[in-house]
């Protein structure tokens, strides 16, 4: 119970003492008797990213960086199963789209899987809907599991709004005969401007759409509330802070990295929760939080609106952990104790360098040792797959893998992809992603009447690393179900959309908006205002190759994916310029990974080259 529910009661203890009554009879879910303690397991993942397999990671392991086979769903399964009793909830925060496995299947077998866990729950994030209303709505019908979302509704005109009754706001689930409440809630700034969420769905505002929740819980007679969110660590923070009435939130979205430090550093890890957090609620701040004592810490403390603690966990990201969260609650509903960390799940393999630097895998001996080190380990657990998990995916991986095994071309040099460029001069070695110019490089390509192509770095989801290169791994790099999409729009029109991404990738939390270039060159300035950040802009012409200003009245055919072409990613212009005349856009309908695989094919040797310098879309950048 909290502490408007405790005030409460000591009122109507001293009116009905006053008035020479000796009992509570008639005061409802107040009743000493209506509530009792309770303990409770929390088991939670997020951020998978239909990361579904295990994937090798090398950890420090007795002071020796140690190759192992870390994590993935069916080791996870096995985690939950061994940990799960009838004091336990199983949760997930959301968060599809990734891998092969979605580009492929759409969210097919990450739902197949979470069926056989029996989730307690499944909270809605933005990538959710990045197939749209229509697949959500398939994929939503597919699952036995609740699916939580208490602050999107769809309207009639929605294909959500088939299944609108299976996306609940929040579910009740009995512990030991007490009521545990799970609300579900997303970022709405986010899922609004960085998925292919329809305008037929309407969005509530966080904090009222949390309040409201756990109101009607409250009114339900419950008094134990798990929020499982995908808003990000620091809005969890947020919502902890200024939501009375909240207890425990189990969160997602900024793939937050959260435990006992010295923990962490003995396996060769650190803490990550400081980058990539998305931008505040609307009316709300993130300052101060980077200073609470706590932050960082699994669980992490934060004390609410009415001086009530209340816990904040999440459990890092692609199917790498699982959350372990145990906690008691007294009869009021207040944390009584709390105690948890990650669990990692390796595989029984380890590799370490030999004389000549090569994995191989440790001799028995050895081997023992780090099996003895992770047995100590509160974090690492060697886990085996779980054969109904395995045979779920398995018809899966054998299509997938007769796909992704085609090597499609050589790269030169690592093609990086760092979102946001840090300073350099003009002149000097640049910085930012390599691979958002090969992309926009390749959408430059797709057909002769384009001059300039822009692609925001958070459609980019990998580098394009030195060596051969398979069709998986072009897919992966480029993931959604984006096609490209030629405007004809004016040069002032595409120095006014290249500023909207930027400013709003440096200002919104959102580091996927910031532009990448073909047939552009601009300088930018990373403390500039909302029209200042990308300054100088230059084109290069078709024919002949050279650069010069570009021409404000001008009408240039502008390449881009259909994504930002709807003005996501605060790409406002693109869509303002269709709006006003449909005959300006055309849809190739060309799967906006096709341009980079016909990029390779057209190369000489098929080998991408290292990066002409001279003709990167960043000339300079300053802070």
């Amino acid at each position: 119970m909290n502490m408007r529910f405790l005030k409460l009661k000591s009122f109507l203890l001293i009116l009905f003492m006053f008035v020479g009554l000796t009992t509570l009879s008639g005061c409802g879910d107040s009743n000493d008797d209506s509530h009792s303690a309770v303990d409770l397991r929390i088991i939670h993942t997020n951020d998978h990213h239909s990361y579904l397999d295990s994937s090798s990671y090398d950890l420090s392991i007795n002071e020796v960086t140690t190759r192992v086979e870390m994590g993935g769903f069916s080791r996870l399964s096995t985690v939950i199963q061994e940990e799960r009793d009838e004091n336990s909830i199983v949760v997930n925060s959301g968060e599809l789209n990734g891998t092969l496995y979605f580009s492929l299947f759409k969210g097919e077998p990450d739902f197949k899987i979470f069926n056989e866990l029996e989730l307690d729950g499944y909270t809605l994030g933005n990538h959710e809907f990045d197939e749209g209303d229509a697949r959500l709505a398939e994929l939503i019908e597919m699952a036995n599991f609740p699916i939580l979302s208490s602050n999107m509704t769809p309207e009639e005109a929605s294909p959500l709004y088939a299944v609108k009754d299976d996306i609940k706001p929040y579910v009740i689930k009995e512990i030991d005969g007490e009521k545990i409440g799970i609300i579900g809630i997303l970022k709405v700034e986010k899922t609004k401007n960085s998925s292919l969420v329809s305008d037929d769905v309407t969005f509530t505002e966080e904090i009222t759409a949390a309040n409201q929740a756990v109101a009607e819980l409250e009114a339900q007679g419950v008094n134990k509330i798990v929020l499982v969110s995908h808003v990000g660590y620091y809005n969890d923070i947020v919502f902890a802070e200024n939501v009375p009435g909240l207890d425990i939130i189990v969160g997602g979205d900024t793939h937050s990295l959260i435990g006992d430090e010295s923990e962490l550093e003995e396996i060769g890890l650190t803490r990550v929760y400081a980058d990539d957090q998305t931008g505040p609620f609307a009316g709300y701040t993130h300052e101060g939080i980077a200073d609470l004592d706590t932050i960082g810490s699994y669980p992490t403390l934060v004390y609410g609106p009415e001086g009530e603690p209340v816990y904040v966990v999440t459990a890092w990201s692609y199917a790498r952990a699982v959350g372990l969260l145990d906690v008691s609650f007294t009869a009021e509903g207040v944390v009584e104790s709390i105690n948890g960390n990650i669990v990692i799940p390796v595989s029984d393999t380890f590799l370490q360098q030999d004389e000549s630097n090569t994995y191989v895998e440790v001799s028995d001996t050895v081997k023992e040792e780090v099996l003895q080190a992770i047995d100590a380990s509160p974090i690492l657990r060697v886990a085996d797959v779980n054969p109904t998990i395995e045979s779920i995916l398995e018809p899966y991986r054998e299509e997938m893998e007769a796909t992704q095994n085609e090597v499609v071309g050589t790269v030169a040099e690592t093609m990086s992809n760092t979102r946001i460029p840090t300073a350099f001069a003009a002149g000097e070695t640049p910085s930012g992603s390599y691979a958002g110019q090969v992309v926009a490089d390749a959408f430059k390509r797709t057909n002769v009447a384009i001059d300039v192509a822009i692609q925001n770095a958070g459609g980019v989801r990998a580098s394009l690393l030195e060596g051969d290169i398979t069709l998986a791994q072009l897919i992966e790099v480029l993931p959604f179900s984006n096609t490209v999409v030629m405007i004809d729009m004016k040069g002032s029109d595409i120095v006014k959309v290249l500023n909207e991404g930027a400013y709003y990738s440096l200002n919104s939390g959102s580091t996927g908006a910031f532009p990448y270039s073909s047939g552009l060159r601009y300088d930018v300035n990373l403390s500039g205002s909302e029209f200042e950040v990308i300054t100088n802009v230059e084109i290069q012409d078709r024919e002949t190759g050279l650069w010069s200003d570009i021409e404000a009245d001008t009408v240039y055919t502008v390449a881009t994916n259909s994504f930002t072409a709807q003005g996501k990613d605060n790409y406002l212009t693109f869509a303002e310029v269709r709006d006003a005349d449909p005959t300006v856009y055309e849809d190739t309908y060309i799967l906006y990974y096709v341009p980079l695989l016909e990029y390779f094919a057209s190369l000489t040797d098929n080998i991408l080259p290292a990066l002409d310098l001279s003709e990167y879309c960043l000339k300079s950048v300053t802070e």
